[in-house]
């Protein structure tokens, strides 16, 4: 059976993610997380804080095609210097991004209810220490608000 990417999907995960701690949600179409191929939709509100990171294994490139609403997408050298901010999504500079593997990244929504289709190869694997960014805020902490206000201010300026 397939799944159709609709409107009503793309409200429902939106919903989710609204309604999530985390201020975000993904919604798998992959079947388990041990699966070899990831696909799924990943909706965001501006308020989720995703920590810099990179994806050290070279069959972890990953593809990022914005569905809904505009995605920042920030680039960062080995230091924390932001190397590229763009804005990914209808009115940005593309529609999608593949960023490969070893490329310090992290994604910043720029408008309530943004939504991207995500691919990338599995299985999922937690970050290992060298691949969270040692130069940025973790995740509730103090410091994480602060530092997405100002990656946010970098994108809309």
């Amino acid at each position: 059976m397939i799944t159709l990417i609709d409107n009503a999907l793309l409200d429902e995960v939106c919903a989710q993610a609204a309604a999530s701690p985390r201020r975000r949600k993904n919604r798998n179409f992959h079947p388990y997380d041990e699966h070899p191929g990831h696909r799924l939709l990943n909706a965001m509100q501006p308020d989720s804080y995703i920590p810099p990171h990179r994806h050290l294994d070279p069959n972890k490139d990953e593809t990022f095609v914005v569905l809904r609403g505009l995605l920042g997408l920030v680039l960062f050298d080995d230091t924390g210097k932001i190397l590229r901010a763009l804005k990914v999504g209808a009115g940005g500079t593309a529609i999608g991004v593949d960023i490969p593997h070893g490329t310090w990244h992290t994604a910043v929504a720029l408008e309530t209810d943004t939504v991207f289709l995500e691919a990338k190869a599995g299985p999922y694997l937690p970050f290992t220490p060298a691949e969270k960014a040692p130069w940025a805020p973790a995740e509730n902490t103090a410091g994480a608000a602060p530092y997405l206000a100002a990656l946010k201010d970098r994108l809309l300026a």
